[in-house]
């Protein structure tokens, strides 16, 4: 799943206000983000916290050339999960169904229509396919460039 498709989702919760649920998940991102990269613990219970944790200097080494570098002292992300979606993931409980309503695939706009309006349009007669064009002629690559010369070269010296 992708944030566009998470922002569908969460858009449910909003009466399928895309916008509304866009700004929810922004602002939860961004906060979460903006805390942990100061350094403070983010918890959500039964879900998982987030935290920053010191990477200390260390000897990397380059897997092309085998190079041995030294890599400076950073700080990474960190996510741990809670015990609730442990158990949802590991089968040990079952993810409960959403309280909210379900949103129509597509625009708000087609969920309004009349039932009569959306069997007219499925019955509508299909438009001809326009014929086909004629296809291009290949064009000659650089490995058949080399083969067409040298296949040349070889009826020249014979």
């Amino acid at each position: 799943m992708n944030k566009a498709e998470l922002i569908q989702a969460v858009a449910v919760y909003y009466d399928g206000s895309k916008t509304e649920a866009a700004k929810a998940l922004n602002a939860v991102v961004q906060t979460i983000t903006y805390k942990t990269a100061a350094g403070e613990k983010v918890s959500i219970t039964g879900f998982g916290v987030f935290e920053k944790v010191p990477r200390s200097a260390r000897m990397v080494r380059n897997p092309r050339t085998g190079e041995r570098k030294r890599a400076k002292a950073t700080a990474v992300p960190r996510f741990r999960a809670g015990s609730d979606l442990k158990a949802y993931v590991s089968g040990a409980k079952k993810v409960p169904r959403t309280t909210a309503k379900k949103a129509t695939t597509g625009s708000p706009a087609a969920s309004k229509t009349s039932v009569t309006a959306r069997t007219t349009v499925a019955k509508a007669p299909a438009k001809k396919a326009a014929p086909a064009k004629k296809a291009a002629p290949a064009r000659k690559t650089a490995a058949t460039k080399k083969t067409a010369a040298a296949k040349k070269s070889a009826a020249k010296r014979s």
